[in-house]
């Protein structure tokens, strides 16, 4: 690792001359193997430059007691690097997306996003258990999780199962699993972050809309890049990586939970997938998907068929030669659900996106079908409990 106090990189718009770019990340082993990822695609996208990885331990990471939901905020993850980008001491910093803020301080913006991993969550079983899924689990047992969107929605589905709070890293959650005195029957993880460690063998089954019935956080499975607002020559690096495709769905997304005003203690679930052509929609989607209020002029002339299974690199547009071609339009998936998982909203959109704009505009678009069908009504309660259980706190 480099050393604590990270020297600015040379603001040299032309990037003309050799850099040493600070890197900022968390200090768990899965930030880190994000980290290299993205320091990866740099160096081959800017082989002249020097890379340093700056890691240190954020809020979050300290402290491993408190329930996510109770800090009522996603800065702990953000907030201490945060304060070393401003102060130029690094020059960006690479977040799990889904756990950066929709609203960046205003001196800072997302540089850019990566390709996206599996963006499923994924039910882990405790070894020598035999249990294949959510429905083979017995009555009253155990999954242990730290987000409220998960256990709301399988509250909602699988009423039969109990939940508990479980924090740390992949490695010390897995351990909490399997130890013989421990209270989790399985955990609900998300996949990328198994996938990126190469434990793909513990997953059990992969869960999403088709498979459990579970949608997955906004931005979940995608690596995003913070930098400062004014730093044109961080900008000018990354605009040679990152991916079109993963970048539009997520800002997508990332405009539906600002608009809802969700954070991660908000049981807000979604999934987005490219259309490709080729297939007829409906004899895979079904009925009932409500239409964008801007379609394009010739959207009748459009077949497809909404991708499934693996949205990391297909999902992309890294491996477009080797399936169906995409259509550039955008099929999202978005439910909200409250705490007991006895009230959901959801609904399902498509629309052409080209512009981050009209990936803004879109994620807009379909808050405002959630909030039109009641999802307003089930965020306001869950606000308004926040607010009795804080003040009775203070009493």
């Amino acid at each position: 690792m480099a050393s604590a106090e990270p020297t600015p990189a040379a603001a040299d718009p032309s990037i003309t001359n050799q850099l040493v770019v600070n890197v900022g990340t968390r200090r768990s082993v899965l930030a880190r193997v994000q980290t290299d990822i993205v320091v990866k695609e740099l160096r081959k996208a800017w082989p002249e430059h020097e890379y340093e990885i700056h890691a240190m331990a954020t809020m979050g990471d300290k402290n491993q007691v408190t329930a996510l939901h109770e800090f009522n905020a996603k800065s702990l993850w953000t907030h201490e690097l945060e304060a070393l980008l401003a102060e130029s001491k690094l020059d960006m910093i690479v977040h799990s997306l889904k756990d950066m803020p929709t609203q960046l301080p205003s001196q800072m913006s997302l540089g850019c996003i990566f390709p996206r991993e599996d963006p499923r969550d994924a039910l882990v079983v405790k070894p020598g258990l035999g249990y294949t899924s959510l429905s083979t689990l017995p009555q009253g047992a155990v999954i242990g999780t730290s987000s409220v969107r998960r256990s709301a929605q399988l509250k909602r589905l699988f009423p039969h199962l109990n939940f508990a709070d479980v924090r740390g890293n992949i490695g010390t959650r897995l351990a909490k699993l399997d130890a013989e005195d421990g209270q989790y029957t399985a955990l609900v993880l998300a996949a990328a972050g198994l996938l990126r460690l190469g434990m793909n063998d513990r997953i059990t089954s992969y869960l999403s809309s088709k498979e459990g019935g579970i949608l997955h956080a906004v931005g979940q499975g995608a690596i995003g890049i913070e930098v400062r607002s004014d730093d044109t020559t961080a900008k000018e690096l990354l605009a040679k990586v990152g991916c079109p495709h993963t970048t539009l769905a997520c800002l997508a997304e990332r405009s539906l939970l600002r608009t809802l005003e969700g954070g991660c203690s908000v049981p807000i679930g979604v999934e987005t997938e490219w259309i490709t052509k080729g297939v007829s929609l409906s004899s895979n989607v079904g009925t009932g998907v409500g239409v964008g209020a801007k379609p394009a002029a010739d959207y009748d002339k459009m077949t497809g068929v909404a991708v499934s299974g693996r949205t990391g690199l297909e999902q992309s547009g890294e491996t477009q030669g080797q399936g169906n071609e995409k259509t550039g339009e955008l099929l999202m998936r978005a439910m909200v659900v409250s705490l007991n998982g006895e009230e959901a909203v959801e609904t399902e959109m498509r629309r052409f996106i080209e512009t981050e704009e009209q990936a803004d505009e879109f994620g807009w678009d379909v808050a405002r079908k959630l909030v039109e069908a009641g999802a307003g009504k089930i965020l306001e309660d869950i606000n308004l409990n926040r607010k009795i259980i804080e003040e009775q706190g203070d009493a």
